[in-house]
């Protein structure tokens, strides 16, 4: 009979690449290990690895265990974690995955909100699934995804919850500083800075520069906002953000968001979750605190607040 161990124990050599790494993550000896890995095969009738010298190589079969050990033990592991929340008393936790950059700064703002009304709900954010998102809501590794740009697929339902506009942002003293909206070919001169994101997905290319054949002088990739706004405060280039985002920096910082074009570039914030779940309450909540004006939320907090 096929049990949980044996889908780990393949899982962890696939892993580590080695039956005794293996067995040392799993906290068997060695001998009890290969002792599972040939019951089992003998009563699949079929082996599992190949040995081609000290290496091991999966077998059809094997692959297939592999398929189904990294899509059954997370759920299991999710199982038996909100099982233990429920026995402690608790209401459970809310895993989040970032697939945009510039996302974080606005999901600070839903968080606290959420916070207050679910007091016995943990929020976690994954920013380590920036950009394969989609893998880690199907593995259950995280319970909702925040993307501008869903991925629709069976088994998943992404929502709006956010309207905004992608804008470019240059110096105060940049020659463009003035224009009333960008040209494609305005850029050809400019060091474009970007977060570090495939081409296909950054919107400036995909929905403004390619189409009009345009490229920048010269790309440069910067992981943070704050870093990316001073390199641009500085003359080093320009960057394109959310306007709302961009108009917090631009209060603080010398540099001025601009139209992308005469009519813009119109984008939304989704949030993505698996079928499965759409009921679950907490998780429900928070997708309708994302859907608030900002005004509501801060409004709801001031009397939370107020009542204590």
């Amino acid at each position: 009979m096929l049990e949980r161990i044996h889908l780990a124990i393949v899982q962890q050599v696939d892993k580590l690449g080695s039956l005794t790494a293996a067995a040392e993550a799993l906290h068997l000896t060695q001998s009890a290990l290969s002792h599972s890995v040939k019951k089992l095969e003998q009563q699949l009738g079929t082996d599992i690895w190949l040995r081609e010298g000290r290496s091991l190589r999966l077998t059809q079969a094997g692959e297939y265990l592999l398929q189904v050990a990294n899509r059954v033990l997370p759920q299991l592991e999710l199982a038996e974690t909100r099982i233990g929340q429920y026995a402690e008393g608790e209401r459970g936790s809310l895993r989040i995955g970032m697939e945009c950059h510039p996302c974080y700064q606005w999901l600070l703002k839903i968080v606290s909100p959420y916070l207050a009304r679910w007091p016995d709900v943990d929020v976690d954010v994954k920013q380590k699934f920036q950009f394969g998102g989609i893998g880690a809501l199907f593995g259950y590794e995280i319970d909702l995804l925040v993307t501008p740009d869903p991925l629709y697929k069976p088994g998943l339902r992404f929502t709006p919850v956010f309207d905004y506009e992608q804008v470019l942002v240059v110096s105060r003293g940049h020659v463009l500083a003035n224009v009333a909206y960008v040209k494609p070919e305005q850029l050809t001169k400019e060091v474009l800075i970007t977060y570090p994101v495939a081409i296909d997905r950054l919107d400036i290319y995909t929905q403004f520069l390619m189409p009009a054949g345009i490229t920048p002088r010269r790309q440069k990739s910067i992981e943070t906002t704050d870093i990316m706004l001073q390199m641009v405060a500085s003359e080093r280039g320009v960057a394109a953000l959310p306007r709302w985002l961009a108009e917090e920096y631009a209060a603080r910082m010398p540099v001025v968001p601009l139209r992308l074009g005469r009519t813009g570039i119109a984008k939304q914030i989704f949030l993505g979750c698996r079928e499965a779940d759409v009921d679950i309450d907490y998780l429900k909540a928070f997708v309708g605190i994302a859907r608030e004006p900002v005004p509501a939320r801060a409004s709801r907090a001031r009397r939370k607040e107020a009542a204590r």
